[in-house]
């Protein structure tokens, strides 16, 4: 029996579009955001899946993305359940910043440190490799096992908590972890074999809009 997982990245921020680091801090998508998270759940719905499960971060923009998917869907009432260990990755003291600013104080070389490595976490927040920490457990304990049962399960969250994801589902290095950027409100569509290795994938969308 193989299950079926798919991943949605949240649409545009209002942070995204002000070029701000963003983590566990709360804006609002924007309305390209919605348009995305809109795009994504047609994208979805033309396929006729019909999900059992839903989770996502406990940060709006995820679960607001979530909610048009699944209006998208025709499923608005699906048991959805939230959890912070699907939370974006926490910048620390770069939260809030924009982007340039940041490279001002600390220099370009030691933010992109920061932003491209896997394991050095800016000041007071996460690396990749922390984010992964606390979303594999939650994957293997309380999503995998549903998918495993034949479940469909959908998860919308964010750039670095589905990137850590990717990287099991997808079996990527370290290295080649770092160079995948996931398009916001592109649906990816995965089925797992008995022993949660992936069957297939499937991009529902066009990826040069990653960023």
């Amino acid at each position: 029996m193989s299950g079926t997982l798919v991943l949605v990245r949240h649409g545009q921020s209002e942070w995204n579009l002000k070029n701000l680091f963003t983590g566990w801090r709360d804006p609002e998508l924007t309305p390209l955001g919605i348009q995305e998270a809109e795009t994504g759940g047609k994208a979805l719905a033309d396929t006729g899946i019909k999900f059992d499960i839903a989770f996502t971060s406990v940060l709006k923009r995820a679960q607001d993305t979530l909610k048009i998917v699944l209006d998208k869907v025709g499923q608005p009432d699906l048991e959805t359940i939230r959890d912070q260990a699907l939370n974006e990755r926490d910048y620390g003291d770069l939260s809030g910043l924009n982007k340039d600013d940041a490279r001002e104080k600390w220099g370009e070389e030691q933010v992109h440190i920061w932003r491209r490595s896997y394991d050095v976490p800016p000041p007071g927040g996460e690396s990749l490799r922390d984010t992964g920490a606390r979303v594999w457990p939650y994957y293997l304990t309380e999503i995998l096992p549903r998918v495993l049962r034949g479940e469909t399960v959908l998860v919308a969250a964010h750039g670095n908590s589905l990137r850590s994801l990717v990287m099991v589902l997808d079996r990527l290095s370290k290295e080649e972890i770092l160079k995948l950027n996931l398009a916001t409100g592109v649906p990816m569509v995965y089925t797992l074999n008995a022993d949660s290795t992936v069957a297939s994938k499937a991009v529902l969308g066009d990826m040069s809009g990653a960023h």
